[in-house]
Formats: structure tokens, C-alpha cells, sequence
């Protein structure tokens, strides 16, 4: 019998545990923290053997296989003793992927890979049986394990895919690289790139790779290092043969000379990049024969993400919208780029290396007050104290928001857009997202 150990009790190592259980491995799970009791209770009943507050050595470096968790940096001494020792080490989706023989779409970016991947989950679900999983909802062994869909759309992060071996998407989807997570990549902005074009290492000709055509990043490593997938790029500029492209506010999408138009003036989401969004997802659905009837209307009722740019109230005229997906600065770029009113921007928290430059012009042009919302606020500080004539800190979501609710007047909109990851203060961004609904639920 194989040993299956899992470093981590979150929802992909609790999800790997059963699934690993099911398939003959003797299954231990291990986790540094503490296991949250609804993972705990999954485990007792299943009995698989767990630990938390520790990792026991001994229980572990006897694996044949180790599951880590994404979280989990590579530099942690215990994961170099596991890999000096030869024991493969793989993610959750390496691990899942050889237990099923769906149809997967893998979608993976910097940003909107969430957005993106759950409207491919939302146009293909109109005529396939197809599960999202991933980064998102419940973990993909789990469903695996309890209803093997047909189909899957997966939003893989870079940290899940650094630990694949033979994972392969039929269906890969690069939604946009810029620089984030440096921290986990030596601050190395080129492995963070080879990391995210790991989705393709294992495709072949008779697989897809959809792309930004339009980002430098993409387009410069593809010409560095050609991948064996078929190329169907996506742009806003330029017309393009194989692929997908914007024509006098028209989607064009075109694979072996079959071309489907699109309208996109009643797209449910707003902003250029929800349009790249909207393309990729699309040219998903144009590949797995999906009705142009079908993509339109999803297209058009689709009702966005939580904590993505989701408008929460309007208070004496103040929009208040939570942001709080917005963990990096491009993020926080394309939320700046779609406001059209004065801004009051919330900003802070785990700063991963950022560089604000890009939205200097942004905040110029439409921030007329800053509140920095985290435990080390002095780079945000330094880097915008003489372009707005307010700037506060604080570290509770309730004081935020009602300081933005002071300075914002009729016509302004009060923003949560971090460019920070959330750990400092909160349990992560959903916990950020919905305090900050909470607190403007509450003025």
C-alpha cells in the first residue's frame, strides 16, 4: 500500500485525503496550523489519520507521495528534506487529474483568472455537465471522488502548478502576467513567468493554449520558448487570423476558418479587461461547440464575482463598491482605470514586493483620498502622501469605512481595492470583502 502523506488540512488537502483514501493509499495529513473543525469533522468520520500544530518527521518522510498545499513555500526546511530524500512531491491537481478522464480547461493569470474561469464555468454549464474547481469552490479531487463531471474549468494559481509532473489541460487559458507573488519566486519576475507557462509543458499539438496577444510578457516568453499547443490569442488591437479580437465593438472569434460574432454592448460586465475576459471564455466555448446563441445570452446575464468590483450600496449618493479580490497592483489598475467619479481609495495590507507606479496616473486623475488599511503602512505612505491631500491609516475595516464615509460627498465612490494580500489583518481576502460590506451595511 502506497503512503499518501498531505501537508496542509485546507480544503485541497482534506479533498486529496478522501480521494486518496478511496484509491487504495494510506492517507496522513499534517499541518503546521490548526485544522478548522468542519475539516476535522471530514476526517474523523473518514478516519484518516491528521495531525495539527506540528509536523511529525517521522510519519512523514516515510511517504511514497506528499500533497502540499499551495501555501506552502518551497524554501520551508521540511519540503527540502522531503524532496533531498526523492519523494515526489505534487499539488493537488497533479494528484487529482489521473483519477478522472474529463475534458479539463485550465485557466490560469495574474488576473481574472477567477472572473474568467467562472464565466467559462457559466456559458459551458447551459449544454455540458462540467464542475469549476481549482483555486475556487470545493477541491477538485472532492468532486472527483463524488461526481466526475464530464468536464472541468480549473483556475489554477502558479504555486499549484510549480508542483505538477504530468498534468495536462486540454484547454489552457493564459489570462495575463505581471508581477506578483515575487516573494515566493526569489523576486525573479522571470520565474514567476516560466511558473505560470507551466500549464502548457505538457500540451500538444491536438491541445489549445488561448492567450492575451496583447500583454508584452506573453507574447516575449512565447517567442523565447514555443510551446507544441495550438496558439488562439485573444487582442483588443489587432485583427487575428486563429483566435479571438475586437472589431468596431464586435467580438470576432475565428478556429479552422469557422467565425462566430459577438456583440459587446450588452456585456454584464464592465471595463476592457472584462472584454478579455469575455473573449477567452468564449473562445473556450466556441472550441467545446457551444451554441453562439448560448454564449451571447451567458455573456450578457452573467452576474460577475464576489469581492471583484461588486457594487455593494448607494448611500447619499456615495457608491460604495468592494474590491477586496485585488490582491496585486494590476488588479488594483484595472479597478482605478473603470472608475468614472472622484475616488476614495482603501489601500493596504501585505505588501508582496509592490511597485505602484502604474497607477500614479490614476490616482492624479481620480483619487481624492487615500485610507491605507493595514499593519505597515509607511510605503503607501511615502509612495502617495503628496499626490492626494488626504491620507489616513488605520487597521480596522469598521474605522475605513467610516472615515470614507466622511470625506465622500454626493457623485463619489468609495473604493476597496487592496493591492495587497490580506493576511495581516484578516483571515484572507473573502473575510476583507465581506467585513468591508458589513461595515458600509452598517453606516
Amino acid at each position: 500500500m502506497k503512503r499518501l502523506v498531505i501537508l496542509g488540512g485546507g480544503e485541497s488537502g482534506v479533498g486529496t485525503a478522501l480521494l486518496g483514501k478511496k484509491k487504495g493509499f494510506e492517507v496522513f495529513v499534517s499541518d503546521k496550523g490548526n485544522i478548522k473543525g468542519k475539516y476535522k469533522e471530514v476526517l474523523i468520520h473518514n478516519e484518516i489519520e491528521w495531525e495539527e500544530g506540528q509536523h511529525t518527521e517521522s510519519k512523514i518522510l516515510n511517504a511514497d507521495l506528499v500533497m502540499k498545499s499551495p501555501g506552502i513555500p518551497d524554501k520551508v526546511a521540511l519540503v527540502k528534506q522531503i524532496r533531498e530524500q526523492g519523494i515526489l512531491v505534487v499539488s493537488e491537481i497533479e494528484f487529482a487529474a489521473q483519477f478522472t478522464k474529463a475534458t479539463i480547461v485550465g485557466i490560469t493569470g495574474s488576473n481574472g483568472k477567477t472572473t474568467t474561469a467562472t464565466l467559462t464555468h457559466h456559458i459551458l454549464s447551459q449544454q455540458l455537465e462540467v464542475g469549476l474547481a481549482g483555486n475556487i469552490g470545493d477541491s477538485f479531487a472532492k468532486q472527483i471522488l463524488e461526481k466526475d463531471y464530464t468536464n472541468y474549468v480549473l483556475e489554477i494559481s502558479s504555486f499549484q502548478l510549480d508542483d505538477i509532473v504530468d498534468f495536462k489541460p486540454h484547454i489552457a487559458v493564459i489570462t495575463n502576467i505581471t508581477p506578483d507573488h515575487l516573494d515566493r519566486y526569489d523576486y525573479k519576475f522571470e520565474n514567476y513567468i516560466a511558473s505560470k507557462f507551466r500549464i502548457a509543458k505538457n500540451q500538444t499539438k491536438a491541445d489549445f493554449l488561448i492567450y492575451d496577444a496583447d500583454d508584452p510578457v506573453i507574447d516575449n516568453w512565447l517567442q523565447m520558448h514555443p510551446v507544441q499547443s495550438t496558439l488562439l490569442p485573444f487582442s483588443l488591437t489587432k485583427p487575428i487570423e486563429n483566435g479571438a479580437y475586437l472589431d468596431n465593438n464586435k467580438i470576432k472569434i475565428t478556429i479552422d476558418n469557422n467565425q462566430i460574432i459577438m456583440p459587446t454592448t450588452n456585456l454584464a460586465l464592465e471595463g476592457k479587461h472584462n472584454i478579455k475576459n469575455a473573449m477567452a471564455a468564449s473562445t473556450v466555448a466556441h472550441l467545446l461547440k457551444i451554441r453562439k446563441q448560448t454564449i451571447r445570452e451567458s455573456l450578457e446575464n452573467f452576474q460577475g464575482v464576489e469581492h471583484r468590483l461588486e457594487h455593494v450600496l448607494k448611500i447619499n449618493k456615495v457608491q460604495y463598491i468592494n474590491d477586496s479580490k485585488a490582491t496585486n497592483v494590476n488588479a488594483t489598475y484595472y479597478a482605478l482605470e473603470s472608475m468614472e467619479t472622484p475616488t476614495v481609495w482603501i489601500v493596504g495590507g501585505q505588501d508582496k514586493g509592490n511597485n505602484y507606479e502604474e497607477l500614479f496616473s490614476f490616482v492624479n486623475e481620480k483619487v481624492k483620498a487615500i485610507i491605507c488599511l493595514g499593519v505597515d503602512n509607511e510605503k503607501l505612505l511615502n509612495t502617495f502622501g503628496n499626490m492626494v491631500d488626504i491620507i489616513v491609516e488605520t487597521q480596522f475595516m469598521s474605522e475605513a469605512v467610516k472615515i470614507a464615509y466622511k470625506i465622500a460627498e454626493a457623485g463619489d465612490t468609495v473604493l476597496l481595492s487592496p493591492a495587497c494580500a490580506s493576511f495581516d489583518l484578516f483571515e484572507n481576502y473573502e473575510d476583507r470583502g465581506r467585513q468591508f460590506k458589513e461595515a458600509v451595511r452598517n453606516l
